[in-house]
């Protein structure tokens, strides 16, 4: 992987440049739909293309479970296996593993909020403290799997064979996501792990594939900045930034600004599940390159259609009445061939290429969204 900086805006972190992969070059900063079991749900791979889509992010931890990573190695490989042609990248899976322990204790799985719904439980997570579903040890996770009930292992080694076998252009190593109520002495000493855990993925990676490391320190500014010197001394292609950022938005565009002041200038930073609409903005500003999300794709499957006059939810009656694009101005396939009414009707009909028209057009108005933030960052605006 080649990665050159093209332009560096004097206002802000933000940096105009292109990733170079075998499969194709991407333009940053770019957004990465997550395609989580090697697929944009309701679309097809070229459809995605359409969108103007220029890599995209699958899961390691469902592709693990489900068909398993042998069987996508037997296929050609990820890209082979889902007709992609482009740039792809894969997850550790260290969220999804995570996300079984104390995001499942807490009734959560969500970065930014983890507050605890049941009176019996801690308010805060001590170091030393185990979740009651999955065991945390030195050498990585062991959790039973949600889809049968076998007992399985995950670490470091285990984490970068899978993703050699996915084989994605783009790779992260295996860290330990803390929750949000995760207290100092905790993350203290799960950073001792995610860095340990991130010298075994350099040294257990045998493919050429790109490996990033990945920055954790949940909310304590000394710690986010202790990971990102010692992640950022090590030979990875690139850098994740992890964890929880609260619910300021402001201070989550402050904390990603504390980790990029450390990290290597002329190296990639991927912002891990980071990408509402109203924060791309902030997170490229902040010094973000790439950035994967969720917000496009599930809003659409639930009815909510992002347009220039805010969100929309097409599951409304009033909708039936609006024989109109969805966005006046927006030249996706779907505002051009079909209207609010018919959407609408599909979506109360239960039809699900009701779906697939929302989640095409989410996906085409947010990369139409970060193609106009690279536009301003060439001419100098942001």
């Amino acid at each position: 992987m080649n990665f050159k900086i093209l332009k560096k805006s004097s206002k802000s972190r933000a940096r105009l440049g292109f990733l170079e992969t075998e499969h194709g070059v991407v333009e940053t900063p770019c957004l990465v739909p997550v395609a989580t079991q090697a697929v944009v749900k309701t679309l097809e791979s070229k459809e995605v293309e359409e969108t103007k889509s220029q890599i995209l992010i699958s899961n390691t931890f469902h592709l693990h479970l489900k068909p398993g990573e042998k069987i996508v190695e037997k296929a050609g490989k990820l890209h082979k296996f889902m007709n992609w042609k482009k740039p792809l990248m894969t997850d550790s899976g260290g969220y999804q593993v995570f996300s079984l322990g104390f995001g499942r204790d807490f009734n959560s799985g969500s970065k930014f909020s983890l507050a605890p719904e049941k009176s019996l439980l801690p308010r805060s997570i001590s170091a030393g403290a185990q979740p009651q579903n999955i065991k945390i040890n030195h050498d990585g996770v062991t959790f039973r799997s949600p889809v049968n009930g076998d007992e399985l292992f995950i670490g470091p080694k285990e984490s970068i064979k899978i993703q050699e076998s996915l084989g994605a252009d783009i790779i992260f190593a295996f860290d330990e996501c803390t929750a949000s109520l995760a207290d100092y002495n905790y993350v203290k000493k799960s950073l001792e792990k995610t860095h340990r855990w991130a010298e075994i993925c350099l040294k257990s990676q045998k493919s050429k594939q790109a490996l990033y490391g990945i920055v954790q320190g949940s909310k304590f500014k000394d710690l986010r900045i202790e990971s990102a010197k010692v992640i950022g001394a090590m030979d990875f292609d690139g850098f994740g930034i992890g964890g929880e950022f609260g619910n300021d938005k402001k201070k989550m565009g402050e904390m990603i600004g504390w980790v990029v002041d450390e990290l290597p200038e002329k190296k990639p930073r991927h912002l891990l599940g980071v990408g509402y609409l109203e924060d791309m903005e902030l997170i490229i500003k902040s010094g973000a390159d790439t950035f994967d999300c969720t917000v496009p794709t599930h809003y659409a499957r639930r009815g909510i259609a992002f347009t220039s006059q805010g969100k929309l939810n097409l599951k409304q009656t009033k909708f039936l009445r609006k024989n109109e694009p969805l966005d006046k101005g927006c030249v996706c396939a779907v505002c051009l061939n079909y209207k609010k009414d018919y959407i609408c009707h599909l979506l109360k009909a239960g039809e699900i290429t009701g779906m697939k028209l929302l989640t095409f057009h989410n996906l085409f108005y947010f990369n139409t969204f970060v193609e106009s933030i690279r536009e301003r960052i060439k001419k100098g605006e942001i």
